[in-house]
């Protein structure tokens, strides 16, 4: 088991189109939950669109991050295919991505845990895997034996 340890502080710094600078910092344990609050405050003020999104170090979310974070925000009930993401991705972030690209990175998300996979034969689907459902297997497994 890796463990890792969250960040102590968040800090993000945007400007809207009107030449003004937002910067909102979080410290203390900074959750995804946090986090995401924190940038939807910013999106509200007007300096953030999805596709400026920072990490926690400050830095520009990569393809992988941003394609990560729209899988678990619009698809995490229910099966969906890498072209569902890619439509997804171009819509709300207007930036061009490959199928490939997409696919590559969902099939990742799979051999990490985050996803699962489907594999019927040109007909590859994912799903967003429930920790919750997954630890409440585990602890059953544990149980039975």
């Amino acid at each position: 088991m890796v463990c890792t340890m969250p960040a102590k502080k968040m800090r993000v710094e945007v400007s809207d189109g009107q030449g003004n600078r937002y910067t909102m910092t979080l410290e203390g344990e900074v959750t995804r939950e946090k986090a995401l609050c924190m940038l939807d405050v910013m999106e509200l003020l007007g300096g953030v669109r999805d596709n400026q999104r920072i990490s926690n170090d400050g830095a520009p979310l990569s393809k992988f991050d941003k394609i990560k974070a729209l899988v678990e925000r619009h698809f995490s009930l229910g099966w969906f295919s890498s072209k569902e993401v890619l439509l997804a991705y171009e819509e709300e972030l207007h930036e061009p991505v490959s199928l490939s690209t997409v696919s590559t990175y969902l099939t990742r998300m799979a051999d990490r845990g985050i996803l699962m996979r489907n594999d019927a034969v040109n007909n590859k689907n994912y799903r967003v895997v429930d920790k919750k459902f997954i630890e409440h297997l585990e602890l059953r497994k544990t149980h039975n034996r």
